[in-house]
This record gives structure tokens, C-alpha cells and sequence, in this order.
């Protein structure tokens, strides 16, 4: 867990849908985002091969992109 203050529920939705249109996302997936960001510090899933939609891969650039526009980077490692 993050020692990491959240952020303001505003805050956060207003950098997850900037995040989401700077990566071309779907607002309608951003649901599936907001777990990684409550635990931005935990283990997130990986890519299956599987073709998904949306891509776990794809989940996880616009949460690092949105922890980015918060102004609090993931610090742990991302999964291989």
C-alpha cells in the first residue's frame, strides 16, 4: 500500500478522462483503471496473449498515465 495521500475524487476522475483521451481510451472502459488506482504501489495483472478488450497492458499505460497527471508515479516495479 501506498504511503501516497489520495486524491480528491475530482482530481482524479479530471486525470483518468485527460489520461483516457491522451492515449485514445474509451471513457466507457475507465471503470476498469480505477482498481490500479487505488492500489497504484500493488501487483496489477499482465497481458495474457488472449486479446482481451481492453488489454491489461492497455489498463495499465492509462493508469501509469493518470498517477503521472496526479503527480504521484507508480514507484514499484511493473510486472514482466
Amino acid at each position: 500500500m501506498s504511503d501516497v495521500p489520495a486524491p480528491a475524487p475530482s482530481e482524479l476522475d479530471s486525470a483518468l478522462a485527460r489520461a483516457s483521451e491522451e492515449l485514445g481510451f474509451p471513457s466507457y472502459y475507465q471503470s476498469c483503471v480505477r482498481p490500479l488506482l487505488r492500489n497504484p504501489e500493488g501487483r496489477w495483472p499482465r497481458c495474457c496473449g488472449g486479446g482481451c478488450e481492453p488489454c491489461a497492458q492497455t489498463l495499465i499505460q492509462v493508469a501509469l498515465r493518470t498517477l503521472e497527471l496526479l503527480g504521484t508515479p507508480r514507484q514499484a516495479p511493473l510486472p514482466d
